[in-house]
């Protein structure tokens, strides 16, 4: 791009870098002119979607040539009574990265800032930076005081000043998988001036397990200035229909709607939303995979040596001793895709999603070849 055009662009997209998504398998089998690769890079559901879900996508296919529902009622109606809200307490979203920047157009300008912790995940910056808001990069946990990497929400709070407007919290944080219990979290709530929007970042919710993890969307009618956000990309397995969704006291709902792109829902992300909700059994199998993959990669891991992060999310960050980028490439030749993270400052460290029991082998095999090479 000549510097000339470059130049037209507002101050804070002439500074941004693109997101950059995991490598596609097709991608790899291309270039590499490898067969049978496995793709563990982008916090995939291995089992995909329930078949329910599929069902309805098929009957969507006739009316193929309308528009979707722009107030996407059904899906809105279904949500609200999983959550006991008004519909009106719901905004749907092109998966939840849309209902992110949506906040941030709604409330974010150039003369206010953004708060959110070192580590998180790298949206948060991507859509504050686009607006030219300042971003706010809170410390993380050193390990004295909390996980070491984790949301510090003290420092957090600290660094909320008077042009703060949103607080954007990751609960569990992609790509750390470390997580926030219900007692801090509610009292960072509670200390936090309602003139500041908090949004936490609920994308992993389904996949934890942990008795103390807060469930933030009961918190919603508390406090005016919540807002939670949730996906159908990750244990759900729609990742390519792009669906999530936000929720919060109608009033902010109101705010965010009113920047909210009309149908920016298709009509078959909202039908196999709805189907992949009324599938209980579908989504607990796939949080048992997960449980039973993380103890597989976990064990695989330290049986060599090699330092992770603990995780409560359906991946795991690991420290591979040596140049990342070398190791990633080297995996690329084994047929197995992962996700460098140094962009996250995490330096020295691989993302791997759990897979299936044999994509989790695969990688370990892999892994411990090349670092033994």
């Amino acid at each position: 791009m000549s510097h000339s055009i470059l130049k037209l662009a507002t101050h804070g997209v002439q500074a941004l870098k693109p997101y950059a998504p995991g490598k596609p398998l097709s991608e790899l089998e291309r270039e590499y002119g490898i067969q049978n690769a496995v793709k563990l890079a982008s916090n995939e559901n291995p089992l995909g979607p329930s078949p329910r879900v599929l069902d309805a996508l098929r009957a969507q296919f006739g009316d193929l040539a309308r528009y979707p529902d722009g107030n996407g009622f059904e899906l809105k109606a279904v949500l609200a009574r999983k959550h006991g809200v008004p519909m009106e307490s719901v905004t749907l979203g092109n998966g939840s990265n849309d209902v992110l920047e949506l906040v941030a157009r709604a409330f974010l300008s150039p003369d206010s800032a953004a708060v959110f912790s070192a580590h998180a995940f790298a949206v948060y910056p991507l859509v504050t930076q686009a607006i030219g808001a300042r971003c706010t990069v809170a410390p993380a946990h050193d390990g004295s005081r909390g996980p070491m990497y984790g949301h510090d929400l003290d420092a957090m709070a600290e660094s909320i000043d008077a042009q703060t407007r949103v607080v954007f919290i990751a609960n569990p944080n992609n790509p750390t998988g470390t997580w926030l219990t219900d007692k801090e979290l509610h009292r960072f709530m509670e200390r936090v001036s309602d003139n500041v929007i908090v949004v936490v970042d609920e994308a992993y919710f389904e996949y934890v397990v942990e008795a103390d993890y807060p469930n933030a969307m009961a918190w919603v009618a508390k406090f005016p200035n919540l807002l939670v956000t949730r996906t159908f990309s990750k244990a759900y397995g729609l990742a390519s229909l792009r669906v999530g969704y936000g929720v919060c006291q109608p009033e902010l709902a109101d705010i965010i709607n009113r920047v909210r792109q009309p149908f920016n829902v298709n009509s078959f992300a909202q039908a196999a939303a709805v189907a992949a909700l009324d599938d209980s059994a579908h989504l607990q199998r796939s949080v048992d995979v997960n449980q039973q993959g993380m103890q597989q990669l976990v064990h695989g891991l330290q049986a060599l040596n090699l330092r992770f992060i603990p995780s409560v999310g359906n991946f795991v960050s690991v420290d591979v001793g040596r140049d990342p980028g070398r190791v990633y490439e080297a995996l690329l030749h084994e047929g197995v895709i992962v996700r460098p993270v140094d962009n996250y400052g995490l330096p020295g460290y691989l993302r791997i999603s759990i897979g299936l029991a044999e994509e989790n082998g695969r990688v370990l095999h892999a892994l411990a070849g090349v670092l033994a090479a």
